[in-house]
């Protein structure tokens, strides 16, 4: 039996499709690539925008027309919101929530074939069990999930009505997995979860000891913290990273807004002027840090003139990047009821703006950098006879290839900027 994965969303479904992966393989099931004929399609779908929505049609689609024949399986967030829906798309045959997802093969084993499709979701206060993962099959990077849930209320987000009340496994587990990973050979590895700066509410434990452990894991030379809210992205976890020899020079924090108005619509837990402090510190203390930051623009209320103002606390931020979502309605939000609505023409245009600017940023940060030496981990062999990597502190580097590059990290010599906008390298002769 041919199984394929097709994952949409964050790094979190990423670790959870891997997890998903492996219990087909222990069960003699062939992984195969989406685009081929599979017995089953697994689609572990995410429904963070509208637009994360249409993806997850898009791809039961395309799974019915590769074999009408096939098991269609939806799982994940938009599964668990909008099951009903998925279950209206023709070829699907079994619907599971966040938390069902994680015994497939037990409802595939009992699933019987009938023209209306099976939905195995809990309701939200049922979903509080917490299911450990990590990536696997990638010889460079892992992604390691070590919480999921939200106990935030931003008034725009699903999330925490799909994935349920902030939870995460012990300190002591997740150094057993992060020793399992470090064994499989993999040099970097990714700490993902919903909220991570909150880990600890389900064991008395917190995220700075959380880091400090997973420094020791011997095995593992890079740890990269993703998301983290700015309210929880402490000092103590800013000098923590200072001063490690595992954990990059690397952060991603959501903003979301730079008018506090919009924030407080928004029912973010801090003030722009955070964010700014934050960003300070971290310079403060790791100079060559590398800080990508959320922005959402078009949120109702975000008149022209709150829009500039965004724009222009951005524009003076010193962060490396920014990741812009255009703000997209979620049902049962309660920003879904607000006035001040913005036309999709004007959201679209203010999303190209600050896209520029973030590259822009982007660019500025890479010319500080030319001229130095990084360590690179080398991960892919591009078309154009290059092998690409990741810079300690984010800068994507290629180089001339050397398939022996490949999960291996160089001291690199960072040299100009190139038309596709990434650094070209050379590789320091041992």
């Amino acid at each position: 039996m041919r199984v394929a994965f097709h994952t949409l969303g964050c790094k979190l479904n990423f670790a959870e499709t891997s997890t998903l992966a492996g219990k087909f393989l222990d069960q003699g099931y062939e992984r195969v690539d989406f685009n081929e004929k599979a017995d089953i399609y697994v689609i572990n779908t995410c429904s963070v925008t509208g637009k994360a929505d249409r993806k997850s049609k898009e791809a039961i689609k395309k799974a019915r027309n590769q074999n009408p024949e096939a098991k269609i399986v939806a799982v994940g967030c938009y599964a668990q919101l909008q099951s009903e829906k998925i279950a209206n798309i023709k070829g699907v045959d079994l619907i599971l929530g966040c938390n069902e997802k994680f015994r497939i093969l037990e409802y595939l084993k009992n699933h019987e074939s009938q023209e209306e499709p099976e939905i195995h979701t809990c309701a939200l206060e049922d979903t509080v069990k917490y299911n450990p993962s990590f990536s696997k099959g990638d010889r460079t990077r892992s992604f390691l999930k070590i919480q999921d849930g939200c106990d935030y209320v931003c008034s725009y987000c699903t999330v925490p009505m799909a994935r349920g009340k902030s939870r995460n496994q012990s300190i002591e587990s997740i150094l057993e997995e992060a020793r399992v990973i470090a064994n499989s050979g993999v040099k970097e590895v990714v700490l993902t979860g919903v909220n991570i700066g909150d880990f600890g509410k389900s064991t008395g434990e917190s995220f700075y000891g959380l880091i400090n452990q997973l420094e020791k894991v011997q095995g593992i030379e890079r740890f990269r913290i993703s998301s983290i809210e700015p309210n929880l992205l402490n000092n103590k976890i800013i000098r923590f990273v200072s001063q490690s020899e595992k954990f990059l020079p690397h952060f991603h924090i959501p903003l979301q807004s730079g008018c506090n108005d919009i924030l407080a619509k928004m029912k973010r837990r801090y003030k722009r002027e955070l964010l700014k402090d934050r960003i300070e510190q971290i310079k403060k203390h790791i100079p060559g840090a590398f800080i990508g930051v959320d922005v959402i623009v078009g949120f109702p209320g975000e008149d022209r003139d709150k829009f500039r103002e965004t724009y222009k606390f951005l524009e003076d931020l010193d962060a490396g990047y920014y990741h812009v979502f255009s703000y997209s309605q979620r049902p049962g939000t309660s920003a879904a009821g607000m006035s001040g609505k913005v036309s999709g023409k004007e959201i679209k245009q203010r999303s190209r703006e600050v896209q520029q600017l973030a590259e822009d940023k982007k660019q500025k940060f890479y010319r500080q950098h030319l001229g130095k030496m990084r360590k690179v981990l080398f991960e892919n062999r591009n078309d154009n006879g290059s092998i690409m990597g990741f810079t300690d502190n984010y800068i994507k580097v290629e180089v001339d290839c050397n398939d022996e590059l490949h999960g291996k990290i160089r001291d690199t010599a960072l040299k100009e900027i190139n038309s596709q906008g990434n650094v070209t390298g050379e590789v320091r002769s041992d």
